[in-house]
């Protein structure tokens, strides 16, 4: 039968396949929407199916603040390539994701595939996508984070390949906010493993030490100082390492922990900054 152009102009309104797929479906289906539909449908999932080996290490990390910065959301969709982590359909896919984590709340990505919104379930969606683009999407992961007594920030690194969470406690107000920002810069530039020394597992300190008096036995250093010199060497580990301690790229004769001690005094509060989220879409561990 003969496909007009309205139906497949109509059929790419419904599903964002493109214009070719929708005729070649109209045409399967005999002309027969939901027929078509079903058929653009096993076209997704086939090309999931064949992309499924293949690795997607580009793609869009994305944020949302609710509530005042009471919650914030990240989200990092995936894609094998630049070019289509650029595309509005790419670009439209990801923000629908974060709309239905933003309003759902999902616990994880099983829970978030499931879900149904504005008619659309999520994991249809991305078989769907992945069929119109042809490579592989993926969902690889989102934090939901909340601060009771404080304020959460984000910050997108240009080109939203690198994003950040940063979470203060105590205070909530603009002059926070902005110094949250700078916070947040600082663990996209110098990747933290740890919030603070609190943080370092026991194990990983005692390593550390062990190490240093290693080093310094080999030095020549007497036997009973040894442990002296390891503690003295232990806080350069941190500096490095601790995001409170490492030196601001903002201004460093300063740590970050001496701008929050600033605030605290400047403002008469107690605020600290309890903990951090980092995406990137190079992240081998995610």
């Amino acid at each position: 039968m003969a496909i007009s152009a309205k139906d497949v102009k109509e059929l790419r309104d419904k599903t964002g396949a493109g214009m070719m797929d929708c005729k070649k479906a109209l045409t399967e289906a005999d002309g027969d929407f939901e027929k078509a539909i079903e058929v653009l449908r096993k076209k997704g999932a086939a090309v999931a199916a064949k992309r499924a080996d293949r690795s997607a290490n580009e793609g869009i990390v994305i944020t949302k603040v609710l509530d005042g910065g009471k919650t914030a959301i990240m989200v990092e969709v995936n894609c094998e390539t630049d070019f289509v982590a650029k595309s509005d359909d790419f670009v439209n896919f990801s923000e629908f994701v974060l709309k239905v984590i933003v309003e759902n709340k999902p616990a994880n990505i099983e829970e978030l595939l499931a879900l149904v919104v504005d008619g659309k379930n999520v994991g249809e969606e991305l078989t769907a996508i992945t069929g119109r683009i042809g490579e592989k999407i993926e969902i690889s992961r989102f934090i939901i984070e909340t601060a009771e007594n404080g304020v959460v920030v984000d910050y997108i690194h240009h080109g939203a390949k690198l994003g950040v969470l940063i979470k203060l406690e105590g205070d909530n107000s603009d002059e926070l906010v902005a110094l949250g920002k700078d916070f947040a810069m600082q663990v996209a530039a110098m990747n933290p493993p740890y919030v603070n020394k609190e943080a370092v597992p026991a194990e990983i300190v005692q390593k550390e030490i062990e190490l240093y008096k290693e080093i310094a036995k080999n030095e020549g250093k007497p036997e009973q100082i040894l442990e002296k010199i390891a503690q003295g060497r232990l806080g350069k580990f941190y500096s490095e390492n601790c995001l409170v301690e490492q030196s601001s790229v903002k201004d460093n004769s300063k740590s970050v922990n001496d701008f929050v001690k600033e605030y605290n005094t400047k403002n008469s509060k107690e605020v600290s900054l309890v903990l951090f989220h980092r995406f990137h879409l190079s992240d081998e561990n995610k």
